[in-house]
């Protein structure tokens, strides 16, 4: 283990973070987390997507109870983004306090709340630019889901968007893989980049990806000035907190 005082005088700009790294130790069992975690993430999604009822044309997740829960069910594989490195954590590290710093403390949620205000002011700027640039994004089951009924399921829906998708894609991102990277002394500046990259293509959506892109780098500032994912959970929900809002809000 790196010593304190050694990782202090390396990036002062960076003590805290620096701190964080040293007191946790290694986390070099973080890229078999992510590659467990988001090959399971993608097997379920290609599983789900062979049992959808209708393939070609999208399902309607707002009208239940037939096709409510598959709205929720579409969900399940985002689950594993995070199980896995519950795992490993359990498994192989210390848990998820003293691995990930999964417990926000007060200057954790100051800085999530900045950098999540960022991510989503940059987010909607670059999408108004390809908006103006290329046109409107093309439709998705989530813009039909917009223009249906408000029921419990949307609700549900919108919950997960909010706080459960922070939650299970951080562990992944600014968890599992930033401290593995971390681990083998990968420049901050490289790792919020290259984890910043990896967020946006691993969502799947062409249109979104730059405005991916953008936000998961003010996401992973959190993570980059705190050290502990918990900062970039309260980022990266504040980021989600106003699209959720408006999934219900505009339904009828």
């Amino acid at each position: 283990m790196r010593r304190v005082d050694d990782a202090v005088d390396a990036h002062p700009p960076f003590w805290e973070a620096q701190l964080e790294a040293a007191r946790r130790g290694s986390l070099a069992w973080g890229f078999a987390a992510f590659f467990v975690g988001y090959g399971g993430y993608y097997l379920a999604v290609v599983v789900l997507g062979a049992l959808r009822p209708h393939p070609h044309g999208g399902f309607d997740p707002s009208q239940p109870p037939n096709t409510g829960p598959l709205l929720l069910l579409a969900f399940a594989p985002n689950v594993l983004l995070g199980l896995v490195p519950a795992v490993f954590s359990w498994w192989r590290g210390h848990g998820l306090r003293a691995d990930f710093g999964i417990l926000p403390r007060r200057r954790d949620l100051k800085i999530g709340l900045i950098c999540g205000l960022c991510a989503l002011v940059g987010s909607w700027t670059v999408t108004l630019v390809i908006i103006a640039v290329s046109g409107p994004p093309p439709e998705t089951d989530l813009a039909r889901l917009m223009q249906g009924d408000r029921t419990v399921w949307l609700f549900l829906f919108a919950l997960f968007a909010f706080l459960g998708a922070p939650l299970t894609e951080e562990l992944l991102m600014r968890g599992a893989l930033w401290g593995a990277l971390e681990h083998y002394r990968i420049p901050r500046v490289v790792i919020l980049v290259l984890t910043s990259v990896i967020f946006a293509l691993i969502h799947q959506e062409v249109w979104r990806t730059p405005v991916l892109f953008v936000g998961g780098l003010a996401i992973g500032m959190a993570r980059m000035i705190t050290g502990r994912v918990s900062a970039s959970m309260v980022a990266h929900a504040t980021n989600n907190f106003l699209p959720a809002l408006l999934l219900f809000a505009v339904a009828r």
